[in-house]
């Protein structure tokens, strides 16, 4: 019986890690997106050139 529970056990957490990979993934994509959007719509500064889109 402990070693069918174990076997249960595992599987759910392969299958948690799994989801939360999937999840991690997709959100990883919209964040690469938006980033590769911030070079595209840059304004240019006072003295022409193109200044960054973000404030770190």
């Amino acid at each position: 019986m402990v070693p069918i529970l174990l076997v249960l056990l595992l599987v759910l957490i392969l299958f948690g890690a799994g989801f939360a990979v999937q999840v991690l993934w997709w959100i990883a994509l919209v964040v690469l997106v938006l980033w590769l959007l911030g070079f595209l719509v840059r304004g240019t500064g006072a003295s022409g050139s193109r200044g960054r889109w973000y404030r770190w």
